[in-house]
């Protein structure tokens, strides 16, 4: 079984988890979030990962200029499901949903 995943995704969670790590005041949450970062790169060095390319950025314009009102992130993502003919496994079908064209599905429910 792989695992497909997007570059976006990567930069998402690492960013938090980095948050996390800057405003750790006491040694358990540093390592809760060294611990959360060496999961998140060996999740992803085990998936087949997606990539913001050329193409993804065209379509991601596109949907800017359509006025989507999701976040940066996710429109990123949508955009990069888009242009390979994805479906998107997520939790988050309410800001997903309003991206015309794109399959959602959430990836939690059996």
């Amino acid at each position: 079984m792989f695992l497909l995943d997007t570059d976006v995704s990567f930069h998402e969670q690492v960013q938090g988890w980095n948050a996390y790590i800057i405003r750790g005041k006491k040694a358990a949450d540093l390592v809760k979030g060294y611990t959360r970062l060496e999961k998140i790169l060996g999740d992803f060095s085990q998936a087949r990962i997606a990539s913001f390319d050329e193409a993804a950025a065209a379509q991601f314009d596109s949907l800017r200029k359509q006025r989507i009102r999701i976040g940066t992130m996710d429109l990123r993502i949508a955009a990069i499901t888009l242009v390979h003919g994805y479906t998107l496994l997520s939790r988050n079908l309410v800001d997903f949903e309003k991206v015309p064209g794109l399959v959602v599905e959430d990836g939690t429910r059996p």
